[in-house]
């Protein structure tokens, strides 16, 4: 069963990490949270950028695996209420907004079981390295 459990890591990882090194490193990505009210988008854009896709890779690899999980949820929390916050749009742009609000809710779902499964003081099979905060 490792491979269904590096599969699932590398899957939810696989996102972060595209988004993270391509529309967060954008002119785009900034103009983006510009126009949505996101703080300091110039400084913000890139760094969630980089949380993401050091999140992603460590969640694929299963490198400190809890510590990228904590990572990604930090990340894409503040992410999700300024940049998809649906209930400020009408029509098409509202069912766009809305799916990628509950897609992120969704993902923070698989990061918040991913810290917990590293978390049972419990070796994780097929894992650089075990859970760097131990049983919490």
């Amino acid at each position: 069963m490792d491979v269904v459990l590096v599969l699932g890591r590398v899957l939810l990882g696989a996102l972060p990490i595209v988004s993270g090194l391509t529309v967060h490193q954008s002119k785009d990505g900034i103009e983006a949270a510009r126009a949505s009210g996101g703080p300091a988008p110039e400084l913000t854009v890139p760094l969630s950028g980089a949380a993401l896709a050091a999140g992603g890779i460590s969640i694929a690899l299963g490198l400190w695996a809890d510590l990228g999980a904590l990572v990604l949820i930090a990340t894409l929390a503040p992410i999700t209420y300024y940049m998809h916050a649906f209930w400020k749009f009408e029509g098409m742009d509202r069912v766009t907004q809305q799916a990628m609000f509950f897609k992120n809710f969704a993902m923070i779902g698989g990061f918040i079981v991913i810290f917990w499964l590293y978390n049972q003081g419990q070796d994780v099979a097929a894992s650089l390295t075990d859970a760097l905060f131990g049983r919490i």
